[in-house]
């Protein structure tokens, strides 16, 4: 599988995140057979930007709830806004009760 296919596969589950939701990196790898692939998750979602439509990389946080990837938004609060819209509270840069808004893709999406 070339990174191209293997971002696009990403992207295709980011699009499926509902709204008030939040998943990792590593659930998002896990879902597509690539579970020792997280870290290439966070590289697609460091050029979600690039794409046509839009992709809620805001809801892709690291295994903890901590927003790692929060310097690739412009301006330096962007993904807490985000998150804080759609009604998911952050504290010193961790998503609260991360596991009350945790969205697995292994269990809510079915091929």
């Amino acid at each position: 599988m070339t990174e191209e296919s293997f971002f696009q596969k990403v992207y295709w589950v980011a699009r499926k995140i509902p709204p008030g939701r939040v998943t990792s990196y590593g659930a998002i790898a896990r879902y597509l057979g690539a579970g020792q692939s997280a870290r290439m998750v966070g590289w697609a979602m460091n050029k979600a930007f690039t794409q046509n439509e839009f992709i809620p990389a805001h809801r892709v946080v690291n295994r903890n709830g901590l927003l790692t990837g929060k310097i690739h938004f412009p301006g330096e609060n962007k993904m807490e806004e985000l998150l804080l819209q759609e009604g998911i509270k952050v504290k010193d840069n961790q998503i609260l009760h991360f596991e009350k808004y945790f969205w697995d893709p292994n269990k809510e999406l079915l091929d």
